[in-house]
């Protein structure tokens, strides 16, 4: 069996990051591909770990030199995107890797390496309100109707290009998780 490349988006705080640090528990030959940004660390981050943490200047000479595949400017001004040697990396290695991409890198894996991907939808806009407001408080009103708008735009325009569909619903993480992985076995990655 080849090593695959899996893509878990979603909207944020939806849930997609847990899931990807469940699997990679549960399923020794998993890794996550870490991206580039330049955005900056936020606390607890940890480089190499979370993201490659770029210069705006690193990040555009590395698309000059071909070393990052594929990106995307984000609407704070934040350049993703991600490092060739990474994936090729842990392509060596035979890992199956698992990314976290917007649609933008989800359509590159698909068209240039075949990848699985999977959406995961929160039950519901309110659900995913209650997720933001209890991770952070502290949210700015303006803030939270902005990610909810574009959370919408994700699940109405994006969601229906993934292969699959996940529903996580909010505290019930164990169901989603078996979802997926009945899907990686369906598509004989597990």
């Amino acid at each position: 069996m080849t090593n695959k490349l899996i893509v878990i988006a979603g909207p944020t705080g939806v849930g997609e990051s847990t899931i990807t640090k469940e699997l990679i528990k549960r399923f020794p030959s998993f890794i996550r591909l870490v991206t580039a940004t330049t955005r900056p660390p936020r606390p607890g981050e940890k480089e190499g770990v979370d993201y490659f943490f770029l210069s705006k200047a690193e990040f555009e000479n590395k698309i000059k030199n071909g070393e990052i595949l594929e990106y995307q400017n984000t609407r704070d001004g934040s350049y993703y995107g991600t490092l060739g040697k990474e994936l090729k990396s842990k392509l060596e290695q035979g890992y199956n890797i698992i990314a976290n991409y917007d649609i933008v890198g989800t359509r590159f894996f698909k068209e240039k390496y075949g990848s699985i991907s999977i959406f995961v939808l929160p039950e519901s806009l309110e659900s995913l309100k209650k997720r933001h407001v209890d991770r952070n408080p502290n949210i700015d009103e303006k803030e939270l109707t902005a990610r909810l708008k574009y959370a919408e735009h994700e699940i109405t325009k994006e969601a229906p290009f993934y292969d699959y569909q996940v529903v996580n619903k909010y505290g019930q993480l164990e169901i989603a998780l078996e979802e997926i992985h009945q899907i990686l076995k369906k598509e004989k990655i597990v």
